[in-house]
C-alpha cells in the first residue's frame, strides 16, 4: 500500500503560519462570522422575476 505524500505550496504554508499567529479570540470571531454567513446563506431563497417592459 502506497501512501501519497501531501505537499503544500509555499503560499498555502504561509497562510497556515498566518493563521497560527492569530489569538484564540480572533479565531473564534472569524469562525463565528463564517458560521453566521453560512446560516444566512442556507436560509436564503433565490427568486427570479422576469423583466417586463411597459
Amino acid at each position: 500500500m502506497e501512501k501519497e505524500k501531501q505537499t503544500f505550496s509555499p503560499a498555502e504554508i504561509e497562510l497556515l503560519k498566518e493563521g497560527l499567529k492569530r489569538s484564540y479570540k480572533e479565531r473564534f470571531e472569524m469562525a463565528t462570522r463564517l458560521y453566521k454567513v453560512q446560516q444566512t446563506m442556507s436560509k436564503a431563497t433565490i427568486t427570479h422575476k422576469p423583466f417586463i417592459s411597459k
